[in-house]
């Protein structure tokens, strides 16, 4: 019953707001047309907005989900209009915020404590307010700068109830489109869960911001905020407030004289350094947790926030990613198609040569080219249209990593177009595969081994007295199912000699009487043939059985 309620709830704000306006009739087919021209909408008058600000309020108000959705469309400013990736921005870190009365009630229940006892100021105005949560600019009694960040009250339980309309929908979608089944939609809608779950739980957070920036410590290419520990909780957290230029505000950062070549470099160098050096990355990064540190213009730094959503990948997905990568810069294509097939990516019975002539197909008009000249869009529906044919299933602990590319790659074309994505990351990715399967990286990892090896050295004795012990017993229970098999075998022998001397016996008493009963009628036989003796022969190898 919730569901039905939430999903007419969906479709009343979309009506309320005319969504269906923003629908280009002229790329529909006719009957979809037809039924767009016979939509009720049509009766609700439009609002005094524009087209961007009522997208805008329709996932306001629609909730946290519709929210992040739109956060994730404002990064990609190539495929909307203008005036519709300026207001959907907004929604990065303006969305409206909760009142603060409610915000200090939460902090005042999380520690136990009066907001003047915690803080030696605190400002009830939010300094950024976005769809989880809000944040308060404040002072703690030591002196320090700090922010708190406050989880929206109720939002739990509309996350809760959207999540399970999406399940709803992916369940329906696997019903009606038999082609969806290589997507994995209910696959990719429980990860999407566990990490909305993640961003509700703000401990979680300040784990994830600690260890970034431990993985970060001391570099020149990004910082980040430190957690106060003791005033932190589920709902509730303290850090450190940094100072920067929001990088969505580009024409800001261009003044003051920042190089933006070694920016948008810096960028992609961020990106694949958490993927695959410390396999772990930062996978909420649209511009409204990203600033920038202009004090170096020549050599900028980021200044990463909000770490609510992280991701990882196993080790065998990050070197069929990286392998993959790599060949695909080289335009190996027949190597993209065997590490396809060698990891199961791609239908059973794939022909490597037809795959590497469809990537080929696709791929190599982009090479060479700065971001401004790529068509994502159509390479995005070729690739689509190339996983369709040759049955690609969508790998759901991979979605995450995608949706931090395509992040990063809307990022790096706002900030310099001009930007070669592949010269940039190939380097990056060799180094990376020298270190982790050249002569150097097999003698790190044994480096890196030797301190366990060493500890078991004292206990080397004692383990191959355990050593020796088992392969004592081994041999013992090798010789028991020696002598066991033995045995058997001598029994089925027995078997085998007594089945034959009943099949003798019987054969021999039967003759017996056959012939007794011959004798009996043919007296011409009769001192000739004794068949008393037969018989007896017989009737004794049936006794002694």
């Amino acid at each position: 019953m919730g569901r039905l309620y939430r999903a007419f709830r969906i479709a009343w704000i979309s009506l309320r707001y005319r969504l269906d306006s923003l629908i280009p009739l002229d790329r529909l087919p006719f009957a979809l047309v037809l039924l767009m021209r016979l939509n009720p909408a049509q009766l609700f008058p439009m609002k005094n907005y524009t087209r961007g600000e009522r997208l805008r309020l329709a996932l306001e108000e629609l909730g946290p989900i519709f929210t992040k959705f739109g956060q994730m469309l404002s990064t990609r400013r190539d495929l909307l209009p203008p005036d519709v990736a300026d207001e959907l921005r907004k929604l990065q870190d303006q969305v409206p915020p909760f009142p603060a009365a409610q915000a200090k009630a939460t902090i005042e229940k999380a520690l136990g404590m009066s907001v003047e006892e915690a803080f030696a100021e605190f400002e009830s105005e939010a300094l950024a307010s976005a769809s989880v949560a809000q944040v308060h600019a404040a002072t703690l009694h030591t002196g320090e700068k700090v922010v708190v960040k406050v989880i929206r009250p109720g939002v739990e339980k509309v996350i809760k109830k959207d999540v399970q309309l999406l399940y709803m929908l992916a369940h329906l979608v696997l019903r009606l489109v038999p082609d969806a089944r290589r997507l994995h939609p209910v696959a990719v809608v429980a990860d999407y869960e566990v990490s909305l779950m993640d961003e509700l739980d703000l401990q979680k957070e300040a784990a994830n911001t600690s260890q970034l920036k431990r993985n970060f410590l001391n570099s020149p290419l990004l910082y980040v905020p430190s957690i106060h520990w003791p005033f932190t909780r589920r709902n509730l957290m303290v850090q450190e407030r940094i100072y920067g230029v929001p990088i969505a505000e580009v024409e800001t950062i261009k003044a003051h004289q920042v190089n933006m070549k070694k920016l948008a470099e810096r960028g992609v160098e961020i990106f694949f350094t958490q993927v695959f050096r410390d396999n772990f990355f930062h996978a909420d990064m649209h511009p409204g947790n990203i600033f920038l540190d202009t004090s170096k213009p020549e050599s900028p730094r980021y200044i990463a926030i909000d770490c609510g959503i992280v991701g990882s990948l196993s080790v065998e997905d990050q070197n069929y990613l990286a392998r993959n990568l790599l060949a695909f810069f080289k335009q190996d294509y027949h190597e993209v198609a065997r590490l396809h097939i060698e990891s199961g990516w791609v239908g059973e019975g794939t022909r490597a040569n037809e795959f590497a002539a469809a990537i080929r197909a696709v791929c190599e008009p982009i090479f060479e080219k700065p971001l401004k000249d790529i068509s994502f869009g159509q390479v995005l529906l070729g690739l689509f249209q190339t996983a369709r044919r040759f049955n690609m299933e969508v790998q759901p602990q991979l979605v995450l990593l995608q949706k931090t590319l395509l992040n990063i790659e809307g990022l790096g074309r706002q900030l310099y177009p001009e930007l070669d994505l592949w010269t940039t990351a190939k380097p990056f990715l060799e180094n990376w595969m020298k270190q982790r399967v050249g002569p150097r990286g097999i003698l790190k990892k044994a480096q890196e081994k030797l301190p366990d090896w060493l500890e078991l050295v004292p206990e080397l004795p004692q383990l191959a007295h355990e050593g020796l012990s088992q392969l004592g017993n081994w041999q013992k229970d090798q010789q028991a199912q020696r002598l066991v098999l033995t045995e058997l075998k001598n029994e089925m022998a027995k078997n085998r000699r007594r089945n034959g001397q009943l099949l003798i016996g019987s054969l021999l008493l039967g003759l017996a009487l056959v012939t007794g009963l011959g004798d009996y009628l043919l007296p011409l036989l009769e001192g000739e043939w004794q068949p008393w003796v037969v018989g007896g022969v017989g009737l004794l190898i049936l006794l002694r059985r």
